[in-house]
């Protein structure tokens, strides 16, 4: 089968349905939406806790109940979504995209569209990532699969629990066993500092009375047929603690929290130039890649915190993507963005002189009484005292306009003056 559409989205969770709802909103009507799951939402399906929603609808909703919202507005805007099925390839040849789909319900099917948004998410780091040694039994899950089974399938994990590392998945999935009965012994995180929301860490952890063990890693695992045991040894300046500071803990199960990565192997495919920082790709100031016509939005461009903020640079995108279809991209000046003090990255990778700018941004490690600066070669655009700094936390700011001059901008924190 072969389809023509204006606009292919990849992903149906809030950042492929917030783009369709935004290019349905700025008149674009030929859009397909493809999915490899069963249902539209993404990962919000499995994640059943409240928090959801808060900035985006003024009210609190777990994740399904936050898909649903974007899953009526695309059938009531007859948005067309293909499930259960997978991209196999993307093709860009000489200004023309295709994708080569094959679909459980309509077969193999080829797609040549005049804008493609890839909004695929994002997948969890796994044991072979991090490379711990020991034996290889049963009982290794990686925190966002455990949620999966318990949450959508009815399944436990185990009943003794240790999770390495505190990213907000982790962090949720010890409350959740906690409250279906299992022991979770401790959460171990490598950092001098926790990976998830502090919210996170209160109710998930210090309600619970859970410990947590910074600069600790697990550093062997042992178990015949299913996992019996972690090595967990404290890290000084970076290395392993001499071998009498080290202590084990009996558990059946081993939860990995260890950090997302961008799904991006059809961004490469497609020969898509991805940002090392972010892991996610390049793009300007339009979220259009470094290939002409291929957009990036969602945890596929940047891992976010928020479900809400994905949606939001999910509009942005579907606005931006409207107007390359419409022809009215014209760019000006391209102005490009640095990394400045305690700033891990940066995106877009460039900004247009004399338009407006929105800026994403984490800092490398927490920080306290700090200033937040923008500034280009030759002024300062924006000075912001901030209390707390977190990697956790993403920060967004809009620059109102670019100076017409300037070389580049910069942002980065500094201490306090005093």
């Amino acid at each position: 089968m072969k389809l023509n559409v204006d606009a292919l989205v990849i992903g149906a969770g809030p950042a492929g349905l917030g783009a369709a709802l935004s290019l349905k909103e700025n008149g674009i009507e030929d859009i397909l939406v493809v999915d490899r799951e069963d249902a539209a939402g993404g990962i919000l399906l499995q994640c059943i806790h409240d928090g959801f929603g808060l900035h985006r609808f003024k009210e609190e909703l777990t994740g399904p109940e936050y898909a649903e919202r974007d899953v009526r507005s695309a059938r009531e805007n007859k948005v067309e979504i293909l499930l259960r099925t997978c991209v196999v390839d993307i093709i860009n040849d000489e200004g023309l995209i295709t994708a080569i789909l094959l679909s459980e319900e309509k077969g193999l099917v080829r797609v040549e569209t005049k804008a493609l948004v890839l909004a695929m998410g994002c997948r969890e780091r796994n044991r072979g990532n991090i490379a711990i040694p020991g034996s290889r039994p049963a009982g290794i899950l990686t925190a966002g699969f455990a949620q999966k089974m318990m949450n959508m399938f009815g399944h436990a994990p185990g009943r003794e629990i240790v999770i390495l590392g505190s990213g907000d998945i982790g962090l949720i999935m010890a409350r959740r066993l906690t409250w279906e009965g299992s022991r979770v012994k401790a959460v171990v995180e490598a950092q001098a500092y926790p990976g998830g929301l502090n919210r996170n860490i209160v109710q998930c952890l210090h309600d619970f009375d859970i410990p947590l063990y910074l600069s600790h890693t697990i550093s062997r695992i042992t178990g015949t047929g299913r996992i019996s045991s972690v090595e967990v040894t404290p890290l000084e300046h970076g290395n392993f603690a001499p071998p009498g500071k080290r202590f084990s803990l009996a558990c059946d199960t081993l939860l990995l929290s260890v950090g997302l990565i961008p799904e991006n192997e059809l961004s490469l495919r497609a020969g898509v130039v991805l940002d090392q920082a972010t892991g996610g790709a390049v793009v300007d100031s339009n979220l259009m890649t470094s290939v002409p016509g291929i957009f990036a939005c969602g945890n596929v461009l940047q891992v976010h915190d928020l479900a809400d903020s994905v949606s939001e640079e999910a509009g942005y995108c579907g606005t931006a993507v409207a107007r390359y279809l419409r022809g009215e991209t014209k760019k000006a000046r391209e102005v490009p963005l640095k990394t400045g003090n305690l700033v891990r990255y940066v995106l877009p990778a460039c900004a247009e002189a004399g338009k407006e700018a929105l800026i994403s941004f984490r800092p490398i490690s927490p920080a306290q009484d700090v200033v937040l600066t923008v500034r280009t070669d030759t002024e300062e655009l924006l000075r912001k005292k901030e209390r707390k700094v977190f990697p956790s936390i993403m920060h967004r700011i809009r620059i109102p306009r670019v100076p017409e001059t300037a070389a580049y901008l910069e942002v980065s924190f500094a201490s306090e003056e005093k």
